[in-house]
């Protein structure tokens, strides 16, 4: 098994697996990799979860959090989709030709399919039919696919014969033939014209995992609440999101996989939320719902992450309303290193946080780097160090404020708290 994560405190966070298996061409060299939703190391799509859940998960844990490059290996992807999620954009939380869409066999709502899907292919996106087994009801998107997907079949002849008949109607489009055991299959398949194989005789799937952070029951009830007005409210977005690391971590990588310049940066969540659109955040929303995350209970990580979030925002109120919100982040990523196993460098460049917010986070830079360090010197009770820190943060306030702040961003996190308690116990 394969680790995407460095050692680190897992027992705080949640762990997350998917699975990748490769396709391969011709000649045996690696095309793509096609992921696989997996729910434990058991390295087996879990039983009594559907289409829909498995989308929304694999969409929301894997592809939001830890993005394709690192799941891929830069090589393309294969994802499979429900026809909800088909129906619902999905797609547009990727980028155009970033990954190969399959449409999976247990497929409904054909002619609805085929419309959202010719108008995604008009905006650059690929598809695959997955498991094509020659009925009729594929007769119309067949034409629209990029890729087709076989299954062996026995006798081999059957297989070769369908390969035939597609190249012959569909020439431009690219079959696939999965579930491959031996040579001798892959031979006959390779001289009926087959362009790519998948299966055990190449390689099984190779399973990964890594630190995750799942939102709240509450922070997905109360966003499915904003997106269900026909007004979207960008600030009540925002407000929700900031309460939650797990919300907070997806968006700013959701950003940042829409930042093809690389000379945007991200410097307060309400920016993410508003640069992102009304579009993408209700896309967003919908794969938290279909996913059915948020059903454990809040950690400490998270308490402590809320704590320092609203502590430096307070601090650095007096500097107006946009440094309070860098603050707010920089504190709310501070623990994300511990909760995702991940370093803090890393999670400073993978979320656009530019130079000032990442010298901050990394370096105690800056006021709001020097506030992140002001409140880890109060938790570790150093009081001669956190007077030091205050005086150059706000030379003509008094220890009682920093005292202060501190009790109320720790009633914050208790209030943010007590509200994911009623709804989750």
């Amino acid at each position: 098994m394969s680790e995407l994560s460095m050692e680190g405190n897992k027992s705080q966070s949640m762990t997350q697996y998917i699975a990748r298996q490769p396709i391969f061409n011709a000649d045996r060299s690696l095309y793509a990799y096609e992921l696989l939703y997996r729910e434990s190391s058991d390295n087996v799509f879990p039983v009594g979860t559907s289409d829909g859940q498995a989308t929304g998960r694999l969409f929301f844990n894997a592809l939001m959090l830890m993005g394709l490059e690192k799941l891929t290996g830069f090589q393309p992807a294969f994802i499979n989709l429900s026809t909800d999620a088909i129906l619902d954009d999905f797609p547009k939380l990727l980028q155009p030709r970033s990954a190969v869409i399959e449409i999976v066999e247990r497929a409904t709502s054909i002619p609805k399919v085929v419309n959202r899907v010719k108008q995604l292919k008009q905006e650059g996106y690929l598809f695959a039919l997955d498991d094509y087994d020659g009925t009729d009801k594929w007769q119309d998107i067949l034409p629209l696919m990029d890729f087709i997907k076989l299954e062996v079949t026995q006798p081999i002849i059957k297989t070769n014969m369908m390969i035939k008949k597609l190249k012959r109607s569909f020439p431009e489009t690219t079959i696939i033939v999965e579930r491959i055991e031996t040579y001798e299959d892959f031979k006959q398949l390779k001289a009926a014209g087959c362009d790519l194989f998948q299966g055990y005789f190449f390689a099984k799937p190779e399973l990964l995992s890594f630190g995750n952070v799942e939102p709240s029951k509450v922070a997905v009830l109360e966003l499915l609440n904003c997106t269900a007005q026909t007004d979207l409210n960008f600030d009540a977005i925002q407000q929700r999101v900031a309460k939650d690391i797990g919300l907070t971590a997806r968006i700013l990588k959701l950003v940042n996989a829409r930042i093809s310049s690389g000379q945007q940066t991200i410097r307060s969540i309400s920016q993410a939320v508003i640069y992102l659109g009304e579009d993408a955040i209700r896309q967003f929303v919908r794969v938290l719902a279909l996913s059915e995350l948020g059903n454990d209970k809040p950690q400490e990580l998270t308490k402590l992450g809320l704590t320092r979030a609203k502590f430096i925002a307070l601090m650095l109120e007096p500097g107006g309303k946009d440094l309070a919100e860098q603050g707010y982040l920089v504190g709310l990523l501070s623990v994300l290193d511990a909760i995702l196993d991940m370093e803090l460098d890393i999670i400073a460049k993978e979320f656009s946080l530019g130079s000032e917010l990442s010298s901050a986070l990394l370096n105690f830079n800056g006021m709001q780097g020097a506030s992140l360090q002001l409140v880890k010197a109060m938790e570790e009770e150093q009081w001669h160090i956190a007077h030091e820190l205050l005086m150059m943060i706000r030379p003509a306030s008094k220890m009682d404020v920093v005292f202060q702040a501190m009790y109320d961003a720790r009633a914050y996190a208790d209030e943010v708290f007590e509200s994911l308690s009623s709804v989750t116990d």
